[in-house]
């Protein structure tokens, strides 16, 4: 049901959720740029809808939420162990429509590739999402190529208006009637989207690991640093590594925690024996790519990823993730003529 809200009504629906919900939407960090005296845009927790930043982009993904950069899984004494505490709250976010697919992708992963898993879980099943419109298409975003730039199945969108007002489509029953019961005036409501970006690419419907051959790789190579960058922006990378932090010397008392890992950066591959896969730079781009664009899909029937850009946004080498991508079809016909 769609509304057009006031700042002030949609301030009494924030004071609402915050009873059960921690609100989390990107938001600016003065100051936490990657470089001098620049800011940052990111998901943090928010009191107001002022806080939220519509206009741009943000740097880092939602995921941080639900997979936490450093996770304590459980406490271990020399005989127990006592699992972390969930969060006391659940999770009200606001997602624009490729991170709403993102999740959709984390779900795959993390609740239905075998037994789900406990830690992502008791998160995921409260949370509520909010969809941010895009208005306009934002710089490296092909969504539209992905068919990422639409999403239906949220709880409310919300679109901001010139004049300091939104437009909210509303499908949560208890949001819905806290809404009419504020007499807000209704209409029907349309979330933006984007039908057209200035990047597009073309994965070929031919695509086999074949590819995997070609001599294109080898240029990443050298113009890739290995940095890992890519990965921890993107909202669909969920690779993580355990670590366990003792708290005395006999190595009996302390913590186990999952912590983001990164399969383009040194020791990713490493395995017993001082044995590495994947050394040359090249390789793990392919690696990373293919998973992306082809593993996923045969496994699941729609690609990993959603055409965020982050990777192209923040690779200090500039490297084009699409540009890869659109490099497919040359690099398949490449290995066919062999």
């Amino acid at each position: 049901m769609g509304f057009h809200v006031t700042n002030m009504q949609l301030s009494a629906l924030f004071q609402t959720w915050q009873t059960n919900y921690d609100i989390y939407a990107p938001r600016n960090f003065s100051g936490g740029g990657r470089f001098s005296d620049t800011d940052c845009i990111r998901y943090g927790k928010i009191d107001c809808v002022d806080e939220i930043v519509f206009d741009k982009k943000s740097e880092y993904s939602f995921k941080e939420i639900l997979t936490p950069i450093s996770q304590t899984l459980f406490f271990f004494t020399e005989g127990e162990t006592k699992e972390a505490d969930a969060p006391k709250k659940g999770a009200v976010i606001f997602l624009r429509s490729c991170d709403f697919h993102a999740l959709k992708r984390l779900d795959d992963m993390y609740l239905h590739n075998g037994p789900a898993d406990y830690y992502y879980q008791r998160l995921r099943e409260n949370i509520k999402i909010v969809l941010m419109g895009c208005a306009h298409s934002f710089e490296n975003c092909f969504c539209v190529s992905m068919g990422t730039n639409v999403s239906t199945n949220y709880d409310m969108s919300i679109d901001p208006q010139p004049d300091g007002t939104y437009l909210v489509d509303c499908k949560d029953e208890a949001w819905t009637q806290q809404l009419e019961t504020a007499e807000v005036p209704r209409l029907e409501v349309i979330p933006n989207h984007v039908e057209e970006n200035d990047v597009t690419v073309k994965i070929p419907e031919h695509l086999t690991a074949e590819v995997a051959k070609s001599t294109m790789w080898k240029e990443y190579d050298s113009r890739c640093i290995n940095c890992g960058r890519c990965n921890f922006v993107c909202p669909t990378c969920t690779c993580f590594t355990m670590q366990d932090l003792f708290y005395s010397e006999n190595g009996k008392v302390g913590e186990r925690r999952r912590v983001w890992a990164s399969c383009m950066v040194d020791g990713f591959t490493d395995v017993a024996g001082g044995g590495s896969y994947r050394k040359k730079n090249g390789e793990r781009m392919r690696f990373k790519v293919l998973h992306k664009v082809l593993d996923y899909k045969q496994r699941n029937g729609y690609h990993m990823c959603v055409g965020c850009g982050r990777c192209d946004d923040i690779c200090p080498e500039y490297i084009s993730f699409s540009g890869c991508i659109n490099k497919l079809d040359n690099a398949m016909a490449e290995v066919t003529e062999q």
